[in-house]
């Protein structure tokens, strides 16, 4: 006797015979026969490849559930196929598989080796191929809740039953609208097609949290009572049953099943049929009850496995949500689960088992004698599990599931009401999600900006890497570890580890210098990286203390600036947790923002140490040490990141007992100033050296800073020679041009000036210059300066030589340096802000006593 029948036509397409194993594996998984499946979906997708690639015609699938057996009968019609002949019928085995390694006989084959009996009937225009599979005696396992078929007391009917069927599109208007549908509101189908479903349903008030017509619309399956208006202005009371589907092109319509409510039981599933109830089980589970507004994500989803493990007085209870894909589930939230894996773990949505599917509400009778293959409940030593999807526009998006102790606890009944409940509570999890989301955006949006700030604050490369790490953890990943490229093809070498714990930073580092640093080719993108964890078991590294529980999931990004890697970022999780997609977007725009600043802090450093590096050169080398004469130098060039300026200095020796010595300004601040000062250097000790005198050296430099064309600066300058002589004084010869006079502080505190004012160089073609000479007796200092030190100004106040001298006249009896010290300090002091000019001080001093 036939019990059940599902029957559907598919097209002479390719995409066919995966429509046909879907449409079998839902039909028996429906009736509960998950242990048949396999071999019935194995033979019908033979033969209807057969039918509608092969033989190019629509191929019929009926299921039909017998007393003990699944009778499955796949029909083709070819038009030009007729009853065959008594010769062309096979009359034995070996006539059915002679073909056996063509596309036309491999399915017979295998029926004969799967099904119990099959058969082929021919009739008029078509070809039935049928097989038997056996059902196996029933053992505990997996029951899929499905409303039950009638028992043996049937629901009464008053007269002809009317079915309206009515389609609405995704804003609630009507799209189709039936004969029954004419017959039972009196409104003929042209005056509804297009009207808002609200202006035809009267939908009760919603009360306690009840959802409105708008929500009720949007979820998965629905089914109650309400009324709706005739065209005369009268109301009818209907029972309906309503469901979410997707057409070919993806969008959503409704589709509801209207009765009169007198007629009820046509549509009305057994759990919901119970004596005086008009639609509603019997004990309504409420998995939203007592939950305030406006609760986060995590919060809703721990109330409900709360509430759920409660009502259904259960041991523990789960909640899955799926990833954006549907290929995942993560576990958001658990109760009562004794080995529960750590929050956001994720394992795929088909484990695998052939007795468990999660987009149907299933009853898990026994898990000790037929797992599920989840690895939420692995070791729990849970034996009874329910199961129901959580589905939004027939769009899976979760899983709720409540378990205990004792096998066999929950039936058929228990999986629907509970179904009916997370139908519900689909609804508003998609809307909190949703919700959550944006504010995830929004806050990965501020988390990029502030990151991008910081990143734009320093161009040290130093810092950069360490900002790169702290903006990384915990925020995106417990540790972080940054990897920068060698030059010239070297390998990445590790530049710097972070941890979330302190005391795990230096296990962290000593764990990946033993680790092979992840390749940086071009083509690398984001990828998993399983090195550190190998390395960990494989050098013993996995029972240091600071390891335990460590490593989780690893991934590696590249950091790519200017269209080249210059780097890696490699973010890990603790053991156990896996990273979030959306965690591993917000990381890959971090890391192109911090592949931008690391690169810009390499070009900074680079060219900063070679801007130093040349600046060092145009600055003169150690001292000399002049004997009977103390000597000592103050200098700050302008600009940060300048070491050396427009104003320079110099001391050298000419030949055995006389030096040279010269401080000057050269228009300007910076490196172009920079240049004429190395000219200048340069040229002052090679012509001095040459045995010119004093006015000749100058001349000489005159013309080389003239031939510099366009390129030349005008420069001041003060030149001398000195030599030290037997009775203790020391003879100089001094040409000032156009510089600063320099000052002479007599050992009675009298400050004068030790030189004339003449041409400055780098203007005029010939120059009239002349040597001054003079004797500094011991305990004399003579003060030589750049225009940086008398032109210090405040406001419109300005040092000037007079408060120069006022400040050397205290400077009696001090050494060499701690005049240029003081003088130095003076001109901090003069003003509040920091001296804008370049600063050169050059203090030569004879001692009272002669040294050796």
């Amino acid at each position: 006797m036939v019990t059940a029948r599902a029957a559907a036509t598919f097209e002479p397409v390719g995409r066919s015979a995966g429509a046909a194993r879907s449409f079998v594996r839902d039909a028996l998984l429906g009736w509960g026969l998950p242990e048949v499946v396999d071999d019935a979906v194995v033979l019908v997708s033979e033969l209807v490849t057969n039918a509608v690639v092969h033989a190019g015609t629509a191929a019929e699938v009926c299921c039909l559930r017998e007393d003990g057996t699944v009778r499955i009968e796949v029909t083709d019609r070819h038009p030009e196929r007729g009853l065959p002949s008594i010769a062309d019928i096979p009359t034995t085995a070996s006539d059915h598989y002679a073909d056996a390694d063509g596309e036309g006989g491999r399915g017979l084959l295998m029926c004969a080796a799967l099904a119990e009996r099959w058969g082929v009937e021919y009739g008029s225009g078509r070809k039935t191929v049928w097989f038997r599979l056996t059902l196996p005696a029933h053992t505990a396992g997996t029951r899929y809740a499905l409303p039950a078929t009638p028992g043996g007391e049937l629901p009464h009917s008053h007269g002809p039953v009317h079915v309206a069927v009515v389609q609405l599109d995704d804003d609630g208007r009507v799209l189709s609208w039936n004969p029954d549908a004419e017959a039972l509101f009196q409104h003929p189908a042209d005056t509804v097609l297009g009207r808002p479903w609200a202006d035809l349903a009267v939908w009760p008030q919603p009360a306690d949290g009840g959802l409105g017509l708008s929500a009720v619309l949007r979820l998965a399956r629905w089914e109650g009572g309400y009324a709706l208006r005739r065209a005369d202005g009268t109301e009818a009371d209907v029972y309906g049953v309503q469901v979410r589907l997707r057409d070919t092109d993806g969008t959503p319509t409704t589709l509801c099943l209207l009765v009169l409510d007198d007629d009820r039981a046509v549509l009305r599933s057994p759990a919901r049929a119970l004596p005086g109830d008009r639609g509603e089980p019997a004990t309504r589970l409420d998995l939203l009850a007592g939950l305030g507004t406006g609760e986060d994500l995590d919060t809703l989803l721990q109330h409900t496995v709360e509430r759920a493990r409660d009502l259904l007085d259960a041991d523990a209870a789960y909640l899955l949500l799926t990833t954006d894909d549907e290929a995942e589930f993560e576990l958001r939230a658990s109760t009562g689960l004794p080995t529960a894996p750590r929050p956001h773990s994720r394992f795929p949505v088909d484990t695998g088992n052939r007795y468990d599917s999660p987009r149907l509400p299933s009853v898990h009778e026994d898990l000790a004698s037929r797992p599920t293959g989840l690895p939420v409940l692995d070791d729990s030593g849970l034996r009874s599990l329910l199961t129901v999807p959580l589905k939004v526009e027939g769009r899976l998006i979760g899983s709720l599931g409540i378990a205990t102790g004792t096998p066999g606890r929950y039936d058929n009944e228990d999986a629907l009401r509970l179904q009916f409940a997370a139908d519900r509570l689909a609804l508003a999890v998609e809307s909190t999600r949703l919700a959550e989301l944006e504010r995830l955006r929004r806050g990965s949006l501020s988390f990029l900006v502030e990151a991008s700030d910081l990143l734009a604050g320093t161009l040290e490369h130093e810092q950069t890497l360490a900002l790169m790490a702290q903006m990384a953890v915990p925020t995106l990943s417990s540790w972080c570890a940054v990897y920068t490229n060698g030059d010239h093809g070297a390998p990445a070498s590790l530049a710097f580890v972070l941890h979330e714990d302190e005391d795990r930073i230096d296990p962290l580092r000593a764990l990946l210098d033993k680790t092979p640093a992840p390749d940086t080719g071009p083509t690398h993108g984001t990828r998993f990286w399983a090195a550190p964890a190998e390395t960990a078991h494989g050098a013993g590294f996995a029972d240091e203390p600071g390891l335990t529980g460590l490593l989780g999931e690893t991934v590696v990004l590249p950091l790519t600036a200017r269209n080249r890697v210059i780097g890696l970022l490699a973010l890990g999780t603790a053991a156990g947790v896996r990273f979030r997609q959306e965690i591993l977007e917000l990381a890959e725009d971090l890391s192109r923002r911090a592949a931008l600043a690391l690169d810009n802090s390499r070009l900074y450093s680079e060219r900063t140490a070679t801007s130093q590096a040349l600046q060092r050169s145009l600055l003169p080398p150690e001292l000399p040490d002049i004997p009977g004469v103390e000597v000592d130098v103050y200098y700050q060039a302008a600009g940060e990141g300048n070491e050396v300026g427009g104003d320079f200095y110099d001391l050298f020796t000419i030949r055995e007992g006389t030096y040279g010595f010269a401080i000057g300004d050269v228009c300007g601040t910076g490196p172009e100033a920079a240049s004429v000062t190395g000219l200048a250097r340069h040229s002052l000790r090679l012509l001095a050296r040459e045995g010119l005198d004093a006015p000749q050296v100058l001349s000489r430099l005159n013309t080389a800073i003239l031939d510099e064309g366009a390129r030349s600066r005008f420069l001041t300058l003060l030149y001398g020679e000195l030599t030290p002589r037997p009775d203790g004084s020391t003879e100089l010869s001094l040409v000032c041009a156009g510089h600063p006079l320099p000052l002479r502080l007599r050992t009675d505190g009298r400050v004068d000036r030790a030189a004339t004012p003449q041409p400055l160089l780098g203007v005029m073609d010939d120059l009239d210059l002349t040597a001054e000479h003079l004797v500094l007796h011991p305990g004399e200092v003579l003060l030589c300066v750049t225009d940086g030190v008398t032109e210090r100004r405040e406001g419109r106040r300005m040092l000037g030589d007079d408060g120069l001298a006022e400040v050397l006249t205290g400077c009696t009896g001090l050494t060499a340096g701690a005049v240029a010290l003081r003088v130095q300090r003076a001109v901090e002091r003069f003003a509040p802000e920091p001296p804008s000019d370049d600063m050169a001080i050059l203090t030569l001093r004879v001692p009272t006593q002669r040294t050796a």
